[in-house]
């Protein structure tokens, strides 16, 4: 096969965790990230296009003769990029708006789940605090509460009480996440663990890719305020195969199928969030992209080449492309966060250590880095780098991101110390 074009429509550590994969390909000719960042600076050219320019976007894709393009974030899926980029026969991995539909609006994917009769918690779907009161008075505490459409991984509140309830849904349905919280989805809660199960797809067919666990919390001990992720790892030791293949068989296989069956197909990545319940796997939520930070180890453990599968998916070819061949050790992330994150991180502030060379198995991507006037590195989102790492075990792997991670430094930045903790107490 003749090298590739490759546009990679993103900013982050998933992002730059997909360049890094993507420029190992024998593939891969020429990449380019719009808008990128620092560290995927270092493989890829660097155009500055907003992920939501969608004209901009698919007139970059032309000027380079994109052979393919690699949308990372749900933002750039949720204004129709791969339907643009469809319109104009270029390849995409990535969903339509309407497919997407199943991260940016938890409300209709609540409704799937009700039509196809897929094992998620009971719910109901607001528009006025008054009839969403009515609701939470069927359930008992603790209560979730979730901003229908993307509040970039901030949306949900458990409430431990029902005064905490009703100021969750007033805050919501009162506009603190605009748009996505005109709606809210009220669940029953589900006790278990959590655990994600990834799956690529091409709009009929699906291949099994991973599996991660997630720490969503902002401080040690699962304690503070939700985040879009603080560190993660993979393979989770409580997804067993046994649970993979039930999760896969009741949700997965029957949302793709449900999809296609009401005319919107689902191309990309489907990120299933389970919660292992004692009556077996339980849908949390869909996302329409690679975890982040759960790509980050995904990328880690992937012995195979990328490439072909992005292509294979994008062009409706899944079902004779090449299976994913993955690495027998276990990766962990951890993530380097600014001061105020997730509320209001502060911005600007100096990373040292960053550009080092760690030897072994230890990577950093950058998550929300750039460049001051005078060249340095510093901080320009919430999540600034994800330290990263392979090893035998999982113990040794959160062993050399952590020693890595002390040759870094933020000013005002945190982290936690206990990311892998959960499969470290139970399995060692």
């Amino acid at each position: 096969m003749e090298k590739l074009n490759i546009l990679l429509v993103g900013s982050g550590g998933r992002e730059h965790a997909l360049a890094w994969k993507i420029a190992q390909s024998p593939l891969c000719g020429r990449l380019v990230a719009a808008p990128g960042n620092p560290g995927i600076a270092a493989v890829a050219e660097l155009r500055p296009v907003k992920v939501t320019d969608v004209d901009g976007l698919v007139a970059l894709a032309r000027e380079i003769a994109a052979d393919l393009v690699v949308v990372g974030p749900e933002s750039a899926l949720e204004v129709g990029l791969a339907d643009a980029l469809a319109k104009a026969d270029i390849p995409c991995f990535g969903g339509s708006a309407q497919a997407a539909r199943l991260e940016t609006s938890k409300a209709f994917t609540k409704d799937f789940c009700a039509r196809h009769g897929l094992p998620t918690a009971a719910y109901g779907v607001f528009t006025d605090a008054a009839s969403a009161g009515t609701f939470l008075d069927t359930l008992a505490a603790p209560f979730v509460i979730k901003a229908d459409g993307l509040a970039a991984g901030k949306g949900v509140v458990i409430a431990a009480t029902r005064q905490e309830a009703d100021a969750a849904v007033l805050d919501m349905l009162g506009g603190r996440f605009g748009s996505a919280g005109a709606r809210v989805v009220i669940e029953e809660f589900m006790h278990g663990e959590e655990a994600s199960l990834f799956a690529i797809c091409d709009g009929q067919t699906a291949v099994l890719f991973g599996a991660a666990q997630d720490h969503k919390r902002a401080y040690d001990g699962d304690t503070g305020p939700n985040t879009g992720g603080m560190g993660t790892y993979s393979p989770p030791p409580v997804l067993t195969d046994a649970l993979v293949d039930q999760a896969w068989r009741e949700l997965v296989l029957p949302t793709v199928a449900g999809m296609a069956a009401e005319g919107c197909p689902y191309v990309g990545v489907l990120y299933a969030g389970l919660m292992l319940t004692e009556q077996g796997p339980k849908l949390v939520e869909y996302n329409a992209r690679f975890g982040d930070p759960e790509c980050q180890t995904l990328m880690l453990r992937l012995e195979s080449d990328l490439v072909p599968l992005l292509l294979a998916a994008a062009k409706g070819q899944l079902a004779s492309a090449p299976a994913p061949v993955w690495r027998e050790e276990a990766a962990i992330c951890v993530v380097l966060a600014a001061e105020g994150y997730p509320d209001a991180p502060v911005t600007g502030g100096l990373i040292q250590g960053a550009d080092s060379e760690f030897g072994g198995e230890a990577v950093i991507f950058h998550a929300g880095t750039t460049r001051d006037a005078e060249g340095r590195l510093v901080a320009s989102g919430g999540r600034v780098l994800n330290v990263c790492a392979l090893g035998a075990t999982l113990h040794e792997a959160r062993d050399v991101a952590y020693a890595a991670l002390g040759t870094v430094s933020l000013e005002g930045g945190f982290y936690r110390t206990d990311i892998g903790w959960r499969a470290l107490s139970q399995h060692g």
